[in-house]
């Protein structure tokens, strides 16, 4: 018998992390263990993005794609493939197409030295139950570009700036009388994407973090999207999309609604924030006097 031949990688499986790659920070498997000797996707990783798949592709796949769920450097590739299409590298693509037209003149993948005075440190559980100093604010890793541009984390921003995003996507791809996307590609956002309209906890591994615990949540373009309320256990609407940050941040969109919620914080690798997402979530559909959905 001949084994079966796995099918190619296509772009829906990067956008949906069903790619077969992978974190070297997940410390779950041999493939994890090869990222972390190589260092894919590190801030200051050398030669950017380009070496970066260069080195990715020398290595193997954690699955064959679109057979599970893995969070992973897939949005890392969306920014190679952004960078090669258009001709820019990808910082330069995302301030001249979406952050200078929306006005979010404080996002970027560094602080420069006149804005330093506004950047906040970022914090760490401690051994003590407490906190201290992951990243300080005065002589902070974001205070020069870096050498790796991440489609998957690394910009920062603001309160202000990312709701900003958040009205364009939730007014159909328009704000203040700029349109950066159309109104059916922003609702392609509230659909799952993920194969056989599967659920997130039937894809991802056993013990993964973050949202892909939550059952009722689909995947859609690069986030999460509630796809059975009941089954969430928490109060929402079908098609709502969200994700959450390393810093412990979240945010979601309710297109019924019209409702849009940035949530900042500054506290990476904490235990409880995804009870603290939830109960955002529940407090703030608590307080609704009405709704449209």
């Amino acid at each position: 018998m001949t084994s079966p031949v796995a099918r190619p990688m296509k772009v829906i499986d990067l956008v949906t992390h069903t790619s077969g790659l992978t974190y070297g920070f997940l410390n779950r498997t041999t493939v994890d263990r090869a990222y972390r000797q190589a260092h894919i996707a590190e801030f200051n990783a050398e030669g950017g993005l380009d070496a970066m798949i260069e080195q990715l592709s020398a290595l193997p796949l954690e699955f064959s794609p679109g057979t599970a769920w893995n969070y992973s450097v897939s949005l890392d590739v969306v920014g190679y493939l952004v960078q090669k299409l258009s001709g820019v590298s990808f910082g330069e693509f995302l301030r001249t197409r979406l952050f200078a037209p929306l006005g979010m003149d404080d996002t970027a993948f560094w602080c420069p030295a006149d804005k330093i005075q506004r950047f906040a440190s970022c914090y760490q559980p401690n051994e003590r139950g407490g906190l201290k100093v992951q990243d300080d604010a005065g002589n902070s890793v974001f205070a020069a570009p870096p050498s790796l541009e991440s489609g998957g984390g690394g910009l920062l921003s603001t309160g202000h700036d990312y709701m900003r995003f958040c009205r364009m996507m939730l007014h159909g791809g328009t704000l203040d009388g700029v349109q950066l996307l159309s109104p059916k590609t922003v609702a392609m956002f509230s659909l799952n994407y993920l194969p056989d309209n599967r659920e997130l906890a039937d894809m991802a591994p056993p013990g993964l973090f973050s949202e892909a615990r939550y059952s009722g949540v689909g995947f859609s373009i690069g986030c999460g999207v509630n796809v059975n309320v009941a089954k969430t256990r928490v109060p929402g609407t079908l098609g709502e999309y969200f994700w959450g940050g390393a810093a412990s941040t979240a945010f979601w969109i309710d297109p019924k609604e019209e409702l849009a919620v940035v949530f900042m914080t500054q506290v990476m690798g904490s235990d409880v924030r995804l009870t603290l997402r939830r109960d955002l979530r529940t407090l703030v559909y608590s307080a609704m006097t009405e709704s449209f959905a």
